[in-house]
């Protein structure tokens, strides 16, 4: 069986997207892996997609279909379906692309050091201007080097300097090793937002070494990603806030011994709640109803989002006077 299982959540409604995210797992240097592809309910069925993909291909494809459950959901199934020989697991979202040495370059990174998770970086582009990539991490916050080429790091309490600023991880840059994907899973009702970063801090807390590659790993596709359509003014936009400040509140507690990381925390959970006021704020002044029910169920979750809003009021009230 594969060293690798590459686990691709699909969902998608334009032809050809899933077909790319092949040809550059195909494409790779380093060719032991089996692929699954969770389709999510998808409106473009993933069998749709295949049937113009090579017969050499379609024999190390399984689909797996379950009822939609969101991006999370679907990488749970996939982790569920890794077959028991496989050492590896490197997850790839089907509107993204690899690059040519990703696996390569992980499989030799993670067996040389005895790594059990991996990232490299992502490619830059305009759409993904606030990722950043190792070497500018490294510049930022240290670290051990352990190879120059490519640039491969090591990351002291990589959790709390992931708390600061996470924009340096992507899913389809990841690979864990059988310790982690056997017992980590995604929070799948944290759909809309943040159901990564809890992952990611899960995967790093649970990994005996982890390793971050300079050389990227994955470019930015343009197929159809949910979190990016979405703005202040979605009726989704109330719900992506309030399931941030959820995976925030949850990431309180697994650092509540730690209060540099708390409060890094504590104000991510207070720019959720001001911006999730001020989306509703634009709704009333677009005469739309806010969605009093959800924000019913934050303040029961989260009395501090009434002091954010009278901290908001206040705010606004100073500035009118002036």
């Amino acid at each position: 069986m594969a060293t690798f299982t590459v686990v691709i959540p699909f969902f998608q409604k334009e032809a050809g997207i899933l077909v790319r995210a092949l040809e550059s797992i195909f494409n790779q240097s380093y060719q032991d892996f089996d692929i699954v592809v969770i389709d999510d309910d998808s409106p473009l069925p993933a069998e749709i997609e295949l049937q113009t993909i090579e017969q050499t291909w379609k024999t190390r494809i399984k689909v797996v279909h379950q009822p939609n459950g969101g991006p999370g959901a679907a990488r749970n199934t996939g982790l569920d379906n890794v077959p028991v020989e496989t050492r590896f697991v490197a997850l790839l979202d089907s509107d993204d692309i690899w690059l040519p040495d990703h696996l390569k370059n992980a499989h030799e990174a993670m067996i040389r050091f005895e790594a059990e998770c991996y990232w490299a970086s992502m490619q830059p582009s305009d759409e993904f201007y606030y990722h950043f990539g190792m070497a500018e991490l490294e510049k930022a916050e240290g670290g051990t080097r352990l190879s120059e080429s490519p640039l491969v790091i090591e990351m002291p309490d990589l959790a709390s300097v992931m708390l600061k600023n996470w924009s340096f991880l992507h899913l389809s840059c990841m690979v864990m090793a059988r310790p982690v994907f056997e017992t980590i899973r995604f929070e799948p009702s944290l759909r809309l937002a943040a159901e990564d970063v809890l992952f990611f801090v899960d995967c790093i807390l649970k990994s005996k070494r982890t390793l971050l590659c300079d050389e990227a790993g994955a470019a930015r596709g343009m197929g159809l990603n949910i979190f990016h359509s979405i703005d202040n003014r979605s009726p989704q936009f109330l719900r992506q806030q309030f399931n941030t400040w959820v995976a925030l509140d949850t990431l309180e507690e697994r650092f509540r011994s730690r209060p540099g990381d708390v409060a890094s925390i504590a104000s991510y959970k207070n720019t959720a709640r001001r911006q999730a006021l001020w989306s509703q704020a634009g709704r009333v002044k677009r005469r739309q109803a806010p969605d009093f029910g959800l924000l019913a169920r934050w303040v029961m979750r989260d009395p501090g989002i009434i002091r954010a809003a009278f901290e908001l009021g206040a705010g606004k009230l100073g500035r009118s006077t002036r």
